[in-house]
């Protein structure tokens, strides 16, 4: 496995929800320190990695969130079984008889996810999705003394597990938490491939923590870095699959990043957005259009940030997000850190201003 692949391998199997992202931060820190001139967190816990050019240009943030989605334990019930809160978005269909490990002080914990059998359900009850509310966790503990003596308690961590597997067609690469870890991976390629060359300006490669339950992290960090110029790189719908309509959504996983003109947590910024595809026709750089009419990405707190931030987000086409598995195809990464690059090498101040102010 090379480089790029083992780094895909360790940002996607880090344990990450919202709110508890330390182990996904160690992993993003150990690649891209090597790369920054100063690395540091805020104080919610999102990393930012600061590599300078030019001293005195514009700052220029390049944020992939951390976190993933998952589960919270709220109670064990007298036989040991887990109840749980949703930490993120997640639909009752993919959930039954999925994997998870539990996070406790003690080490991790496999468990799976359990209901009542269909067997003995009304046959309406059959025809509906499960209600995530009667879901719990099944540990293999026969007593809540039991599961509390395995080290569980409120609050305990309920990741996903799911190993990275590159597919038959090495391009295509299935995983769990592509949302977001593969916009972590292009902030640290960034600044991976910025490391001998000359750029005007600051570039912050960031880990914001929290995206999933409210855009938070992005809003401290922004609020730390105080950025001229914003892109939040993140996952997109990839509507390459049976069943979804070009209405639906009409990206394709292998076609170019996602330039994300419009969603719920912002309309993209029309001066940076141009910019953009200007810089990606010259260099002959894939993109596709994309909008997301119910759902964010932190572009949506950082261009609120101060007096306002022109920011874009810049998406991976993926399958099957917020699930357990995720499909993305290797050339959109390689796009998507050529076309940031080439945008960061022309972004000094009176670009800037034009883009601000035109």
């Amino acid at each position: 496995m090379n480089e790029k692949l083992t780094m895909f391998k360790e940002l996607t199997e880090a344990k990450g929800i919202s709110g508890n992202e330390k182990e996904v931060r160690e992993v993003m820190k150990k690649y891209i320190s090597p790369f920054a001139t100063e690395v540091y967190t805020d104080h919610l816990g999102s990393l930012i990695a600061k590599k300078v050019g030019q001293e005195d240009g514009p700052k220029v943030m390049v944020a992939g969130h951390l976190d993933e989605i998952g589960l919270m334990v709220t109670r064990i019930d007298d036989n040991g079984f887990l109840y749980f809160q949703t930490i993120g978005g997640w639909w009752n269909q993919v959930m039954l008889a999925q994997r998870v490990t539990v996070v406790t002080e003690q080490g991790d914990l496999v468990g799976v996810i359990g209901s009542k059998p269909p067997h003995i359900m009304p046959a309406e009850a059959r025809k509906k999705p499960y209600d995530i509310k009667d879901m719990f966790i099944d540990i293999g503990a026969t007593s809540k003394e039991e599961a509390e003596s395995f080290g569980v308690k409120p609050g305990n961590s309920v990741v996903p597990y799911f190993e990275f597997q590159p597919l038959k067609n090495e391009k295509l690469l299935l995983a769990k938490a592509w949302d977001n870890r593969i916009g972590c991976a292009i902030a640290i390629e960034v600044l991976r491939q910025l490391k001998d060359i000359e750029h005007p300006n600051i570039v912050y490669g960031v880990g914001t923590v929290q995206e999933e339950v409210g855009l938070r992290g992005a809003k401290t960090s922004t609020n730390m870095i105080e950025p001229d110029i914003a892109f939040a790189v993140d996952t997109g719908i990839a509507g390459d699959t049976p069943g979804i309509s070009a209405n639906d959504a009409d990206s394709k996983i292998g076609k170019g990043p996602q330039i994300i003109i419009y969603d719920a947590s912002m309309i993209s910024h029309k001066g940076l957005r141009d910019f953009v595809l200007k810089t990606a026709d010259e260099h002959q750089i894939p993109y596709q259009y994309a909008t997301i009419a119910a759902g964010g990405t932190d572009s949506g707190s950082i261009h609120l940030t101060a007096n306002g931030v022109p920011a874009l987000s810049i998406g991976i086409a993926t399958r099957y997000i917020h699930s357990h598995a995720g499909i993305l195809h290797q050339d959109d990464f390689d796009n998507a850190v050529k076309l940031i690059v080439e945008v960061i090498k022309l972004l000094d101040k009176d670009t800037v201003h034009q883009i601000t102010f035109d």
